[in-house]
């Protein structure tokens, strides 16, 4: 969870936003008319572009990865860094060999990490939608990343298309190109492997795209969209997935009921038939890899790694689980002083009610920023606008579901990504036509208001040369905010590289210091373990280490030792540890 003093250590990104805001607003009120003829002719220009729907869709599609790649000189392939990431890649790598899961190493408990279950098979502890994802794209371009930057392109056309469905098509395309901006070039979504925050937001935007079409025109094809978007949310966020799907599933029973253009009895089956396949496929093949993962049809990803290692529950009404036997401190530190803790203080009317609304902040500023935060003084407008009244329902249920829930990160409530633009562009619609007597200030705010977006979207790309970036350690949920990768995580990264140009195989047995945080995890492996070039395993004393390396004869044994300064790789002492004994 976020804690205020966390914004202090980062970040002056967020800090030059809030004061372009502020700065903007004083002009607003002073000098509403400036610039009103560069603005005028810019907003020409976007409904131009926008009335051509399918041009637009593109154009914010395309826009992502165009850029993106531009941007590649300053804002890099991402690294690994965070346990997450290696969970998910984990995922992938398995799912890009073939499999769906993998046999329990000989030497397991070695191996044991955060977000990864050794048994009953080693695989990781996610939903499998990302991982599909990364094993098409390694399989593709070689690389995991690339298939993600593509979703999250996907993810912007699919947002710009939904929209489409809900407001004008101008506004339509300013929602999609806002999305580029935050969500595209510059999250989490796009520049960590974790989260699957692009493609729930793809899943959930194809949903309420979907809809409303299907509702007007009874298509097949707007069907089968709709459920390859729930397809998506149940290989990835399934819970969330529900959230979405209550709304949704109740207005198309009331359109097939009594809907003004409701569809005949036979051709609302037809309808149902294309998108229940389409959901039912993917709730089987997701019950055939639980049971190649886990053992069971029933048990869900998740499910086996928190009850092996995690104390703390994810819903408010559970009562914690019993200490495991750690078999690492670094384990127990982050299960019990990262989670319980948290857990601890959410579980009192004290730490709730602060924290919950902390939570829901945090998750507006991930979305919107402070620069789009002026519109929603016309939230109260909007929310009567009957335009948006289905999409209101959608988030207000999505509240009643987050408030039960223990932690709360942005790509939670990814899904409802598009949801969220909907409602923050007619609150800018309102904005626009406010005025102070005849000046037109809410216009002027709102054309401001995307400039900031603009200029932050530039300076962004440059933060690294300017010192602006976010600070790699300690790690802080802040980070997600305007989020790039200025290579987090190179330390492991260069040291992998220099093993992976040593001959033969290499094992690298870890040792942290006293102080080392729970979140710098470097003992993270390929689904073959025991043909990888490199094998990490956890310092487990001497004489473990011992049996380690007899089971690994042949590999060259180095000791990494990721808390000193700066991070320390060196042989390990085989002979030292002979003499010893």
């Amino acid at each position: 969870m976020v804690l205020p003093s966390e914004l202090k250590q980062n970040h002056l990104l967020l800090g030059a936003e809030f004061s372009m805001t502020l700065l903007a607003a004083l002009v607003a009120l002073l000098l509403p008319r400036l610039g009103g003829g560069f603005f005028a002719h810019f907003e020409r220009l976007l409904a131009q572009l926008a009335r051509r729907k399918w041009l637009a869709v593109a154009i914010a599609g395309l826009s992502v990865i165009v850029l993106r790649l531009a941007m590649l000189p300053l804002l890099p392939v991402p690294l690994p860094i965070v346990p997450d990431d290696y969970g998910f890649l984990l995922s992938g790598d398995t799912l890009a060999h073939g499999r769906l899961a993998n046999p329990t190493p000989a030497m397991w408990t070695h191996f044991e990490s955060i977000q990864i279950t050794m048994k009953p098979t080693y695989s990781s502890m996610y939903f499998p939608g990302q991982g599909l994802v990364m094993a098409a794209s390694t399989w593709v371009f070689g690389h995991p990343w690339w298939g993600l930057l593509i979703v999250s392109g996907l993810m912007c056309a699919a947002v710009t298309w939904m929209l489409q469905a809900w407001l004008p098509a101008n506004w339509a395309f300013l929602g999609g190109m806002i999305a580029v901006m935050r969500l595209g070039l510059y999250s989490y979504f796009t520049d960590t492997y974790h989260a699957a925050g692009s493609l729930t937001a793809l899943g959930g935007a194809l949903v309420l795209g979907a809809t409303p079409r299907l509702m007007k025109t009874s298509r097949a094809r707007d069907a089968l969209i709709l459920g390859i978007g729930v397809a998506i949310l149940v290989l990835t966020r399934p819970y969330e997935g529900v959230l979405m799907s209550l709304p949704v599933g109740f207005v198309l029973a009331r359109w097939v009921w009594k809907g003004k253009r409701r569809p005949s009895a036979s051709q609302a089956a037809r309808l149902a038939a294309v998108p229940l396949a389409v959901i039912l496929a993917a709730i089987a093949w997701l019950g055939y890899y639980d049971v190649k993962a886990f053992g069971k049809a029933t048990t869900l990803p998740y499910t086996v790694d928190r009850q092996q290692y995690a104390m703390a529950p994810y819903y408010i009404w559970q009562q914690a689980r019993p200490e495991p036997h750690y078999r690492y401190a670094e384990m127990r530190q982050f299960y019990i002083q990262g989670e319980m803790n948290f857990f601890n203080m959410i579980h009192t009317w004290k730490g709730f009610i602060p924290y919950t609304i902390g939570k829901a902040l945090f998750s507006v500023l991930f979305y919107m920023g402070f620069a789009l935060a002026p519109p929603l003084v016309m939230l109260g407008r909007a929310f009567k606008d009957r335009r948006i009244h289905f999409l209101v329902v959608c988030a207000l249920v999505m509240c009643c579901g987050m408030v039960i829930e223990i932690f709360l990160l942005p790509h939670y409530v990814a899904p409802f990504t598009a949801v969220f633009y909907a409602i923050g562009l007619q609150c800018m619609r309102h904005l626009r036509v406010a005025r102070m007597g005849r000046n037109p200030v809410g216009l002027a705010m709102l054309r401001y208001c995307v400039a900031i977006c603009v200029l932050m979207a530039g300076i962004r790309a440059f933060a690294g040369p300017l010192k602006m970036a976010p600070a790699e350690w300690p790690p802080s949920n802040w980070n997600f905010v305007w989020y790039g990768p200025q290579h987090f995580g190179t330390e492991r990264a260069n040291i992998l590289a220099h093993l992976d140009q040593q001959p033969g195989g290499q094992l690298v047995i870890v040792r942290y210091g006293p102080e080392h945080h729970p979140l710098d995890e470097w003992v993270y492996n390929d689904a073959e373990i025991e043909q990888a070039k490199v094998i990490w395993a956890r310092d487990a004393g001497a004489e473990a280490n011992e049996e380690l390396i007899r089971y690994y004869a042949g590999r060259k044994v180095w000791l990494a030792e990721p808390d000193a300064m700066p991070a320390r790789l060196s042989e390990y002492p085989i002979q030292a540890m002979a003499r010893a004994k």
